[in-house]
């Protein structure tokens, strides 16, 4: 039997924990609330920066140590920096918990010395490099600058070449200073947890961490439209092979609850198969890619269209997506389209929560968000409560007329 379990420490750390005993591992994760809009322009690329230091030792454990001890406790272990969380996280067998929470915490708190910031500046530098090298990347960051401006959620979450050149260590400890506290983080499990011993043990290993108030505020809150003059086109002129092209539109935030009904519908427009893009562009072979998802933040949602096909191709692949949004905006969606889509939604919800690895997100992320758990029962339930009433509304509210578009490749 699954059960939620949820605690505040006395120095503001939030413990959530979805506990299964029947699972044969335990996932467990910090979520720290800042990632890439929480950068001003000098620090533009500093939290992820940050998250690749933090395994780099700390005052007890060594660089190697640390890689060392996350080969002896096996399971996956990695973490990741988004526009709006840095999340480090890792699965064991149950017999390790303690071990590995304790592993965890002290990584909270690195030595952040600065040789390894050197070293490890070389190593962003080559990523920025890399990514700049694949177009579908490069228009993926165009897309959300020509959104959301050079700040906030348009903020690259590598940073520059030019901001991490001149990144300094002391930056980094102030920004870790200002964001690392236990009242900006919570700290999530699944699986076979034993949760009293998880909240003693992390009382007894923060008990030292500084206590004051990380800032909570948006520093650059999102836009209502683009920053950019208008949708427009963004092209390079990058000789490749195939040309990409990515469209936002409207869509609503993590905090809305319409974000459920859109999900769907971006699983009706453009899923991987079976979907109305899927029957136009990939099955008669117009495009190599051409799919439809949401993303969800604080303050602001997208609708993302992606499209990957010949260059010569784009223009007649376009009019072909537009006509396919004219007419589920004329004609909506039908019955038995929209089960097809609930049902392909909740089967690869039951699959993926078989893993604790895979809950321990969801866990993580909406109570760091919104200090809200969300069982698997209860979100099936919210994706089969939409109807085809519920979608007439969303497309109402949320037009899908594209409100930016990037190329690349072309």
């Amino acid at each position: 039997m699954v059960q939620f379990r949820q605690t505040t420490l006395a120095n503001g750390l939030r413990i959530a924990a979805e506990v299964m005993p029947d699972a044969y591992t335990a996932a467990f994760g910090y979520f720290v609330r800042t990632g890439a809009r929480d950068e001003t322009d000098p620090e533009s690329g500093l939290s992820h920066f940050l998250e690749h230091m933090v395994f780099k030792g700390t005052a007890n454990r060594s660089a190697l140590q640390v890689n060392q001890e996350l080969d002896e406790l096996g399971g996956q272990s990695n973490a990741y920096t988004s526009e709006e969380q840095t999340v480090y996280y890792g699965t064991v067998l149950p017999k390790y918990q303690r071990r590995k929470l304790e592993l965890l915490t002290d990584l909270m708190r690195p030595t952040l010395g600065d040789e390894d910031f050197e070293t490890e500046r070389l190593v962003i530098l080559e990523e920025i490099a890399k990514y700049e090298d694949q177009p579908p990347f490069g228009a993926f960051e165009r897309s959300m600058e020509r959104r959301y401006g050079p700040s906030g959620l348009g903020r690259r979450v590598l940073g520059t070449k030019e901001s991490i050149e001149a990144m300094t260590p002391e930056a980094m400890r102030a920004y870790f200073d200002k964001r690392y506290h236990p009242n900006n983080m919570v700290l999530a499990a699944a699986g076979n947890v034993d949760f009293e011993a998880l909240v003693q043990q992390a009382t007894e290993l923060t008990a030292a961490w500084p206590t004051s108030d990380a800032p909570q505020s948006l520093l650059y809150p999102a836009p209502s439209e683009p920053a950019g003059d208008d949708c427009g086109e963004d092209r390079d002129e990058s000789e490749t092979s195939l040309a990409y092209v990515i469209r936002h539109y409207h869509a609503p935030s993590a905090l809305d609850a319409d974000r459920i009904a859109m999900r769907l519908l971006a699983t009706i427009l453009g899923d991987d198969g079976g979907s109305r893009l899927f029957w136009e562009l990939i099955d008669t072979g117009r495009a190599e890619a051409a799919a439809t998802w949401t993303q969800e933040f604080l303050d602001s949602g997208l609708m993302f269209l992606y499209l990957s096909c010949s260059r010569e191709d784009v223009e007649s692949n376009l009019r072909l997506i537009d006509q396919v949004f004219e007419r589920v905006r004329e004609d909506g969606v039908g019955e038995q389209e929209l089960q097809q889509a609930i049902n392909k939604t909740t089967a690869a919800a039951i699959m993926q929560s078989e893993r604790p690895g895979n809950r321990l997100f969801s866990i993580g992320s909406n109570w760091l968000t919104k200090s809200e758990y969300v069982g698997l029962d209860e979100m099936l339930d919210r994706y089969r409560a939409v109807n085809v009433q519920t979608l007439a509304k969303l497309l109402e509210k949320y037009d899908l007329r594209t409100i930016t578009e990037v190329h690349s490749g072309e």
